[in-house]
């Protein structure tokens, strides 16, 4: 752990518990044509040249409707209007699997991050940096360089769980504990207003549409003033908006530093003759102000206890975070890397009094991993629920040009980087730096922490993953699918049509997972066999999903046809309830509009 450089950790738990693999969710896959089903009970089908004509003609045009809705436009043939043309490839995003390790792509990735970090270092105003990556609920890589205590000749290298001041970083715990107590009932919306929790908030917003001077009181959003005789719905400050910087309140409070010891009502009584800088909901505008009033507030008015006690019973301890924590003892001094100026200078750890919340906090890399795998849903020990932790990586606001993040989230600035939604934390305080970031739909997490100043040349996050996602992708891409057979594929074999026009065979392969092939007149000459034939993955009782067991073309092109796809890739068939047989008599793809897909006795022969 001591040595100076990085490691390649595989399948580790940080804390010291195996990782439990999260099973591989199956992947999307071909399907066939479908759009309104009626029974048929004809078994032998005469086509007159002219019917012949129709079906080939409505059965292409049916399949571009199961799988997209609506038929894309027409492009100039190039090739004979037989042959399947494809162009872009999908999946676009490729869904997170199980891999198995070790992967060239990903090791030559890690190798490329090593070194950017290791160039990134300066003995003077960067003396020393701790990174960690994450893959669901794995440690990919560690990368430790430098040394704690440029001062100290005798000083070691860090490590992960070497301690850093992480400044903004704070601001995540405030959220996790709007999220919690929402989850808990105790807040009754994320866009409750702040007057309902504090009766006397009061502040002018001269941008808005009313104004404060007039304001009376605030009940459930409405705003009533002195008439009496007017009603208007308020652009309030909420606690969603606190929490991601769009409640227009100031950077700090007046008259006041980050070192100021006041109390929250004093806090609340400065703002009475204060002003708001937007009006809410409108503009991202950063305060620190926001983020430590809201954590108070919480606190003091909601959970009748102290803001740290709270975080510290609530996250820290049921997340394992033993080196997270807002003060350093003696103890714990031993285990910190020395924070510098840009000049070498050691910096001091001043205490951020009633600012807390906005930045006091010290960590390590070690147990922000664990807190990246329990926001990216795959820690073995649960903090929020499922849809809780979606909404909380959304992106809830688009940014003006001049703000330094394109949107911004709860607590999250939000940058789009290689087609995929960065959410990150950046945080920066005298001798520290430190970055928190996210690509949730990668289940995907990179940690810096550093001591000293980070690089004003390159944004090394974004380097770093401009490294790491093209080899993520390409490693989901490559990877086994394990699909999911249903209990007894039995009910579900046989042949099924869509209004006698377009047909379909489904059987059980080896493993029992369903296979489902589109046959028909002519079919096998118009579509080629791949895109004939899906898999389909069982979830739950009667309920399949359509798999591609490989990439294939977003836009499938058919002599003078376009159909997409993608998007039937990953739609569900919901199978109707089996008969006094034992058999299904047909499904229903919601998703796709396509409802009566029934089973017929035996296969069709078709003559000409």
């Amino acid at each position: 752990m001591g040595k100076a450089g990085s490691k390649v950790l595989v399948q580790t738990s940080v804390d010291g518990v195996q990782a439990q693999p999260t099973p591989a969710e199956a992947a999307p896959a071909p399907v066939v044509k479908f759009q309104g089903l009626t029974k048929t009970n004809k078994m032998k089908v005469k086509w007159s040249q002219l019917g012949l004509v129709f079906f080939l003609v409505l059965s292409l045009v049916m399949t571009g409707c199961f799988i997209w809705q609506y038929q894309l436009p027409k492009l100039s043939q190039e090739e004979n209007g037989r042959n399947a043309k494809a162009e872009m490839v999908c999946p676009r995003f490729p869904e997170p699997l199980l891999l198995e390790h070790p992967i060239p792509s990903l090791k030559e990735a890690l190798e490329k991050v090593d070194l950017l970090l290791r160039q990134t270092l300066n003995p003077i105003s960067l003396p020393s940096l701790s990174a960690i990556v994450i893959l669901n609920d794995t440690v990919l890589w560690t990368g430790n360089f430098g040394k704690r205590n440029i001062s100290d000749p005798l000083s070691g290298a860090p490590n992960e769980y070497t301690i850093y001041r992480i400044a903004s970083l704070s601001k995540i715990f405030p959220t996790l504990m709007l999220y919690k107590l929402w989850e808990d009932g105790k807040i009754g919306s994320l866009d409750d207003p702040l007057e309902k929790y504090v009766e006397n908030f009061t502040i002018k917003n001269p941008l808005g549409k009313t104004r404060d001077s007039e304001l009376k009181y605030v009940t459930d959003g409405l705003i009533f003033l002195d008439s009496g005789e007017v009603q208007i719905r308020s652009s309030s400050v909420t606690l969603r908006r606190m929490a991601s910087q769009l409640s227009g309140l100031p950077r700090r409070l007046r008259a006041t530093n980050l070192l100021w010891k006041g109390k929250t009502q004093t806090a609340i009584n400065l703002l009475q003759d204060d002003v708001l800088v937007a009006d809410p909901g409108t503009k991202c505008h950063y305060s620190n102000l926001a983020f430590s009033l809201l954590a108070h507030v919480m606190a003091e008015r909601i959970a009748s206890v102290d803001y740290q006690r709270w975080i510290t019973d609530n996250i820290l301890d049921r997340l394992g975070m033993e080196d997270t924590s807002f003060d350093i003892t003696p103890g714990l001094q031993t285990q910190m890397a020395v924070g510098v100026y840009s000049n070498g200078k050691p910096a001091p750890l001043y205490d951020l009094g009633w600012y807390r919340p906005s930045g006091q906090m010290y960590s390590t890399a070690a147990d922000l991993a664990k807190l990246a795998m329990m926001l990216l849903g795959a820690y073995h020990r649960k903090l929020l629920e499922p849809d809780s932790l979606k909404i909380m990586l959304m992106p809830v606001f688009k940014c003006d040009k001049d703000y330094f993040a394109n949107r911004t989230g709860t607590p999250w600035e939000v940058n789009e980087l290689l087609g995929y939604e960065m959410v990150r934390k950046d945080g920066d305080l005298d001798g520290y730096s430190a970055t928190f970031s996210l690509v949730p739909r990668l289940k995907l997490g990179l940690v810096v922490l550093m001591a000293g100043s980070r690089s004003q040349n390159q944004d090394v996050i974004t380097k770093a993953y401009s490294y790491i996602i093209p080899a993520i992708e390409k490693a989901f891409r490559e990877a086994k699918k394990v699909l999911s057979p249903p209990p007894n594929p039995e009910p579900y074999v046989g042949f099924y049509t869509y209004s006698n026009i377009t047909f379909y065979e489904i059987k059980a392969g080896q493993d029992g997972v369903l296979i489902m092939q589109q046959f028909g007149p002519q079919i096998e000459e118009l579509i080629p066999e791949k895109f004939r034939t899906i898999k389909l993955n069982f979830l739950v009782e009667r309920v399949f999903r359509v798999v591609f067991e490989k990439e294939y073309p977003c836009v499938l092109r058919v002599g003078t046809a376009s159909v997409s796809l993608e998007a039937q890739d990953g739609q569900l068939f919901n199978f109707y309830t089996f008969n006094k047989r034992g058999l299904s008599p047909g499904f229903d793809a919601p998703g796709l509009n396509t409802y009566n897909v029934v089973r017929i006795a035996r296969k069709p022969t078709f003559s000409s």
